[in-house]
């Protein structure tokens, strides 16, 4: 009796690529030795090659020499694109997605691709590849059992102060990418809606000769990244917000610990700060009481 159940058995795999079918493939982010073998045979077998950027992405295929044609897909022409895919897809010719570096339709207008793809009843198959936001997220040591993600962050002040408030208040771990010349500025705002105490770890150059990953606290990483020019492309990890504790410590010994921290040279405002996570007691609570304490 064959105690095996059958989805556990290798699968044979299928001649490919199939024709009429829309692939997203995903490729390196820096080491050119994590591109899959099977993304690898794709890129060397389909009708057309749509890509960010055609040089960029040329200099990839002539390392596994593919003679592909290639065809510029990117935010600025994509909807112009759409149809000339479409149509080779509607021919029973085979395309490949691909992006600058790591995993297609995330973050960028890959997913228009998908959609129209679906819509139109065409068969798209993801070959799975690298993945900068998943990368950096399982080595940041955070909680990565529900974690959300939002990419780079609006640039219009109004959207971006909505959204940044948003991610103070989510208590799941969160992703977000961010540009070098940009990335104090996004820190100093994380800072202001989420403490400087929140929990963040920072990864750079990921997979490459000279990949970094920094953080502890965002008070951390604002002082490292005043010291050293950011440099490369980033992936911030950051901590959910904590959820507030149960007061088991009575009013009086939670204003002691407030007292003592005062005493040993910390400024009002920012010992109530850490009393108030500490504890659970509410900072303006204790705050005021500091201040009953003084007018007495």
């Amino acid at each position: 009796m064959d105690l095996i159940n059958d989805s556990h058995k290798p699968q044979q795999a299928r001649s490919e690529p199939c024709p009429g079918t829309l692939y997203i493939v995903g490729t390196p982010i820096g080491n050119l030795g994590d591109l899959s073998p099977r993304a690898k045979s794709v890129l060397k077998k389909v009708s057309l090659i749509a890509c960010e950027d055609t040089r960029r992405s040329g200099q990839l295929l002539k390392t596994i020499e593919s003679k592909v044609p290639l065809l510029s897909y990117h935010k600025n022409n994509f909807k112009s694109r759409q149809s000339q895919l479409l149509e080779i897809l509607e021919r029973k010719g085979s395309i490949a997605l691909i992006s600058d570096a790591g995993l297609p339709g995330i973050n960028d207008p890959g997913e228009e691709l998908v959609h129209a793809a679906r819509s139109n009843n065409y068969e798209v198959i993801c070959i799975p590849g690298p993945c900068a936001a998943t990368t950096a997220l399982v080595i940041s040591g955070l909680p990565s059992q529900r974690f959300c993600f939002e990419g780079f962050l609006p640039k219009k002040q109004s959207l971006r102060k909505k959204r940044l408030e948003d991610i103070s208040k989510e208590d799941r771990t969160t992703v977000i990418y961010e540009s070098p010349h940009r990335l104090i500025n996004l820190l100093e705002e994380l800072s202001n809606v989420c403490g400087k105490e929140r929990l963040i770890q920072i990864s750079r150059e990921l997979t490459k000769r000279h990949e970094e990953s920094i953080g502890n606290t965002i008070e951390e990483v604002i002082k490292y990244f005043n010291l050293h020019k950011p440099k490369g492309e980033f992936t911030l990890i950051l901590g959910g917000k904590k959820k507030k504790q149960e007061k088991k410590t009575s009013e009086s010994e939670a204003l002691n610990k407030l007292n003592r921290l005062i005493n040993q040279g910390e400024k009002a405002n920012e010992a109530a700060r850490k009393i108030a996570e500490e504890t659970g007691y509410k900072k303006n609570w204790l705050y005021s009481k500091l201040h009953e304490k003084l007018d007495k």
